[in-house]
């Protein structure tokens, strides 16, 4: 490679690196513990004991309660608002109703109640507070909304090129030295070089993928945007100039959930939109549905009920880029394979962290110029050698 070319991915990965370093290092330390936020939910919570456990809340039985009942319930502790949202618990009798003033309410003024579907009592209100709530506001937008989630994504990007032409200099960098090679003998500097890239090395693929399903996370917004101004539309084309359904017109949940159901006979509920929400359109219920293999579990098929009449109007599964996204969430955190990949996780996640700061080290203590150091990468680790 050319000292021309060496200079200028020496730059790229310089100052993608010196930009994105604070922001990554936030990401870092707030997405450790949400790594394991169901357990430090299931930990810090209390959780009331159901009248029949292990039975999924988005099933048939007869004896759990109906979703009709369930929302009279829900709307009855919360007189003047209208619903939202209804999700369900496949593996307990679990179910949440959001509610909201209205029904483009935004989530700060939405409230979740959860209830035993077993029993029809109410266990709670979900409160969007806490530590945790403050680690993924953080995490995902710092409390800036749509811009914080954007920002985030471009620092997501700069942290990508930072990767890339990290790798580009590692190799002529490292060929005189044998792979993971840590020169303890010499100075601070270059010890702390040799930990910056062996575990920049260690953690390639790793950070490639969180950071590039990081990317895709903030840009939920515009990929349901983009989904209701397209699919959805299509899907409710018969539907155009008509006024959107008003509440007090809503008709049976538990009618519309057996018309999705006689449509997506082998998948479970997971949630159901309400009409006028983000997930569905100004007349219909979106009833969410999801495999039922860990496979296809993440992918989500909607089916959308005339909100009024009950009667299905279309199903079809979500497009390409929302399903990236879908894959994307639960990826990013190593929610796919149970308590030892999250642990592996949040190994990688500490590497990181030392490659992030010994990577700020070594930018702010003295070293050598850029030409100084684009020579050293030419010549390969002899140079460190020599003046360490």
């Amino acid at each position: 490679m050319t000292t021309g070319a060496l200079r200028g991915w020496f730059l790229i990965h310089k100052w993608t690196s010196i930009v994105c370093t604070a922001f990554l290092l936030m990401l870092c330390v707030t997405g450790l513990p949400l790594i394991f936020h169901d357990e430090i939910d299931s930990f810090s919570e209390h959780h009331p004991a159901f009248a029949r456990g292990g039975v999924a809340s988005s099933g048939d039985d007869p004896a759990l309660k109906s979703l009709d009942e369930m929302l009279a319930k829900a709307l009855a502790a919360r007189p003047g608002e209208v619903p939202l949202f209804m999700a369900f618990d496949n593996d307990r009798p679990l179910m949440t109703v959001t509610t909201g003033p209205s029904p483009d309410a935004p989530e700060s003024r939405m409230t979740i109640q959860l209830f035993d579907r077993a029993t029809g009592e109410a266990v709670g209100e979900e409160e969007p507070k806490g530590v945790m709530y403050v680690l993924l506001k953080l995490h995902t937008d710092m409390f800036l909304g749509l811009p914080g989630m954007l920002f985030l994504g471009v620092m997501g990007l700069l942290f990508v090129a930072a990767i890339v032409s990290g790798v580009v200099l590692y190799a002529p960098f490292m060929r005189k030295l044998p792979f993971g090679t840590v020169r303890a003998s010499k100075s601070a500097r270059v010890r702390w070089l040799d930990y910056h890239n062996l575990l920049g090395a260690v953690t390639l693929a790793w950070a490639s993928v969180v950071g590039f399903t990081g990317v895709i996370n903030t840009l939920a917004t515009p990929i349901v945007q983009v989904w209701q101004l397209s699919e959805l539309a299509e899907m409710t084309r018969a539907y155009d100039g008509r006024p959107a359904l008003p509440p007090s017109r809503y008709g049976s949940l538990d009618r519309a959930m057996a018309a999705a159901r006689v449509a997506m006979p082998d998948a479970n509920p997971q949630f159901i939109g309400f009409p006028g929400g983000a997930f569905s359109s100004k007349h219909h219920y979106a009833v969410f549905f999801q495999g039922g293999t860990p496979l296809t579990e993440r992918l989500l098929t909607p089916a959308l009920i005339d909100g009024e009449t009950g009667a299905l109007t279309d199903v079809r599964p979500m497009p390409w880029y929302a399903q990236a996204l879908l894959i994307s969430q639960p990826l990013h955190f190593g929610d796919y394979g149970g308590l030892p990949l999250k642990i592996l996780w949040a190994v990688l996640d500490v590497f990181t962290i030392v490659v992030l700061g010994s990577g700020l080290y070594l930018w702010l203590g003295k070293g050598p110029s850029t030409a100084g150091r684009v020579r050293e990468i030419q010549a390969g680790a002899a140079a460190e050698e020599a003046v360490g």
